[in-house]
């Protein structure tokens, strides 16, 4: 591992979280963390932490694939509905 890596890398704590999300967005999200071969909690960190500096978190290339992956698994929603959906 060179200088540069080592000191690009942060140690830090994860903990457990118990969180609910629609189902079909949880779908997406999982195919999109097999898509980029990362653990779904890695996927929510890096799009968390790029929202929270208003960054785009994803490549042209991965929106194409999101887009993609809504379809096949159906999902309809989009940011308008956020803080508006009713749980059966």
């Amino acid at each position: 591992m060179s200088r540069a890596t080592k000191s690009a890398q942060k140690r830090f704590a994860r903990v457990q979280i118990g969180a609910r999300m629609e189902k079909t967005l949880v779908k997406v999200l999982r195919g999109l963390s097999e898509y980029l071969d990362l653990s779904l909690g890695d996927l929510l960190e890096g799009i968390t932490l790029h929202a929270l500096e208003g960054k785009p978190p994803f490549s042209p290339q991965t929106l194409a694939h999101i887009r993609r992956l809504k379809t096949v698994y159906g999902l309809e929603l989009g940011a308008s509905d956020s803080h508006r959906l009713i749980e059966e």
